[in-house]
């Protein structure tokens, strides 16, 4: 591009901050898929809603490609620069703007967080209940791109659920006001839930004002060693028919060697091929007999084979953690994830088929399994072998996931779950969009970005 355009920018916005040493660029330019070579033109960090717009109005002039950037925690290339775009991070757009007490909202800057957010509503005697893994480093407006969910979709759902008004700049640098935090708002089409789940493709969400609920009853944890796939699906229905349930995660063995060897603590003497962590209302003693009895139930009609209950809160944060701390501990190993979702009624079925293509796909490999088991959505972590190289560990694996997609199709379910297509799954696209689908969602993207600036080449080429 023309060396000076830059220079323009700066001009034109005199506060704005723009990075463009190697190691900046590199910093920005990736997220935690490590797949492509990090090279952005520059990054800029704005510091509000006007430098926001003035960069799209800047990058439309000279048609500069902007990848938006939050905390860059997602798993499928969409916040990736690799192809001489400008990183626009919101890492500096971090605050908590207002709380409004009569209808419990938490109006905050896209740039936040998600454990910023729980902090600032817990001292309102509120929650902000989406959570996961990396809330300490992803952000506000990456989980509103994305439409994440995390473990306690099963009570409380995914993002979406939880946004009341968004302010988002169009790619033609027009300042969006969406839904203005009402309730009830019938007076044409909801764009507001257009934007969430679009991949920084159709506008940059500038504000967010999210909807805070009361704090959940008393809860209590345990860990479930089971003894077989198919009592997964069994002991979800036996625990989701008799407790209240606020999360059911699942792991492997695989996984727990992993995360154990990662620093965490072992519960549960033996070894087991699959693992639960549920969390569950426990108010009160006759909630706690009605758990005891359910694992006894389970016991006795061989689903379960050992467990454990949490006796305090460092107990929890402990079972927790076998849970939790997966995916940080298969970072060093560069894997190859899928992160996909079937209807519940169809997880069984779905797991029998796709573990018998992954065991005859990899059989030299070592394949690591997790997930949402009460909301239909399953991580594949593959795991790269010292003695295959990138290029070929990566064709491999894309040889697997046309299979996988395919069986996806015949289950009804997504190839993108909750980490968006981005640039890893956009091949994949029309296995869970149809044609007319694909087509109505360009034309969308061709209204609010007609020069086609925002995050290119992601969700569909």
């Amino acid at each position: 591009m023309n060396p000076q355009a830059l220079a323009e920018l700066s001009s034109r916005l005199p506060d704005l901050r723009l990075l463009t040493e190697p190691g900046d660029l590199e910093h920005y330019g990736r997220d935690w898929t490590r797949r492509w070579t990090p090279a952005p033109l520059a990054i800029a960090l704005p510091a509000s809603t006007e430098e926001v717009q003035g960069i799209v109005r800047w990058a439309n002039q000279h048609q500069v490609a902007i990848v938006p950037s939050g905390g860059r925690t997602g798993l499928s290339g969409g916040a990736v620069a690799a192809n001489g775009e400008l990183v626009l991070s919101l890492a500096r757009m971090n605050r908590v703007l207002d709380f409004d007490a009569v209808d419990r909202t938490l109006a905050v800057q896209p740039g936040i967080a998600l454990e910023a957010v729980h902090t600032a509503a817990r001292e309102h005697g509120l929650i902000y209940p989406v959570d996961f893994a990396a809330r300490g480093s992803c952000s506000i407006g990456g989980n509103i791109a994305t439409n994440a969910g995390g473990i306690r979709v099963i009570r409380y759902g995914n993002t979406r659920e939880w946004i009341a008004g968004l302010k988002v700049v169009a790619g033609n640098g027009e300042l969006l006001d969406l839904n203005r935090a009402l309730i009830k708002n019938s007076s044409g089409y909801d764009l507001r839930q257009l934007m969430i789940g679009s991949e920084g493709t159709l506008g940059i969400v500038v504000e967010a004002t999210l909807r805070l609920t009361d704090p959940p009853p008393a809860s209590q944890v345990m860990l479930l060693a089971l003894p077989d796939m198919d009592a997964l699906m069994q002991v979800f229905a036996l625990f989701r028919a008799r407790l209240p349930l606020q999360a059911f995660e699942f792991f492997t063995d695989v996984a727990l060697k992993h995360v154990l060897a990662h620093g965490a603590q072992r519960a549960i003497d033996g070894d087991y091929p699959y693992y639960v962590v549920t969390e569950f209302d426990a108010v009160d003693e006759r909630a706690q007999e009605a758990a005891l009895a359910v694992f006894e139930q389970g016991m006795e009609q061989g689903l379960i084979a050992d467990g454990v209950m949490a006796q305090s809160e460092a107990q929890a944060a402990a079972l927790w953690r076998l849970r939790e701390g997966i995916t940080e501990s298969l970072a060093v190993h560069k894997p190859y994830k899928n992160d996909i979702s079937v209807r519940i009624s169809a997880v069984p079925g779905f797991l029998q088929e796709i573990q018998a293509l992954l065991a005859q796909a990899y059989p030299q490999m070592e394949v690591v399994w997790f997930g949402h088991i009460g909301d239909g959505n399953l991580h594949i972590n593959v795991l790269k072998p010292p003695s295959l190289s990138d290029a070929d560990f990566i064709a491999q694996c894309e040889h697997v996931t046309k299979l996988l997609a395919q069986t996806l199709q015949r289950h009804g379910g997504s190839i993108s779950a909750e980490h968006g297509i981005g640039l890893v799954k956009r091949a994949y696209l029309e296995g869970t969009r149809s044609a007319a689908e694909i087509a109505l969602m360009r034309g969308v993207k061709a209204v609010f970005d007609p020069n086609g600036i925002l995050n290119p080449g992601k969700l569909f080429a």
